[in-house]
């Protein structure tokens, strides 16, 4: 089920804690970075109905943000380790 499917305050959503706690695994994160984790219909051609934004929020230093073509029930570790741990493409 799509987030924000169902009526009424939404709780936390096991699935998106699991990929946040992973994200915090991978990239060895302390408390006071804040994970955050959208799903986000996307409209660009080609792209599938729904992308997974991960954006890391350090209290010092630069946020950085990842999108996955792909929805958050759909993202495994796997995913995340090659997302996050690539080595950064500059243009």
């Amino acid at each position: 089920m799509p987030l924000g499917s169902h009526p009424g305050p939404a709780g936390p959503n096991p699935q998106l804690r699991e990929l946040k706690e992973t994200v915090r695994t991978l990239l060895g994160l302390d408390d006071d970075t804040a994970v955050m984790i959208r799903q986000l219909a996307c409209t660009e051609p080609g792209c599938p109905p729904l992308e997974t934004v991960v954006a890391v929020l350090p209290m010092e230093g630069e946020a950085r943000r990842w999108t996955l073509h792909r929805p958050a029930d759909q993202i495994t570790e796997d995913h995340l380790r090659a997302a996050l741990l690539a080595p950064e493409q500059h243009d």
